[in-house]
């Protein structure tokens, strides 16, 4: 199961590094050209037209449009497997209990310094 997880960011990790490659060389040659190519002046077209059509997008499309996202985003997500699961709230619970024991001591130090301090001036 974990190495299914590891497959998939790898794999997302690889077209990621691509994409960015294209971007690059599209960048690189269209710097060269000294103007922008057709297809590149098309998308910043559709760019402008997507901003100014969100602009006039009424509250319920708005909200609609929301929650598409999230639940886009929802399906993006890598969920931790079972075992992933019990071992990060087993830290997490060592941890709580590391800083508990790590804050009572510190305040018990301060309230006997506060004592033997009060204790001496009365």
């Amino acid at each position: 199961m974990a190495n299914k997880e590891r497959n998939k960011r790898s794999a997302r990790k690889a077209r990621a590094e691509a994409r960015a490659e294209r971007e690059a060389a599209q960048l690189a040659s269209t710097s060269a050209n000294g103007s922008k190519s057709k297809k590149s002046a098309q998308q910043s077209k559709a760019v402008a037209t997507k901003k100014d059509k969100g602009e006039r997008r009424g509250p319920f499309k708005r909200i609609r449009g929301y929650f598409a996202d999230v639940r886009t985003e929802m399906h993006r997500v890598v969920w931790p497997s079972r075992a992933e699961l019990k071992n990060f709230t087993f830290g997490v619970v060592v941890m709580l209990i590391v800083f508990g024991v790590a804050i009572w001591l510190v305040d018990l130090g301060l309230v006997s310094l506060l004592s033997v301090f009060a204790g001496m001036r009365g």
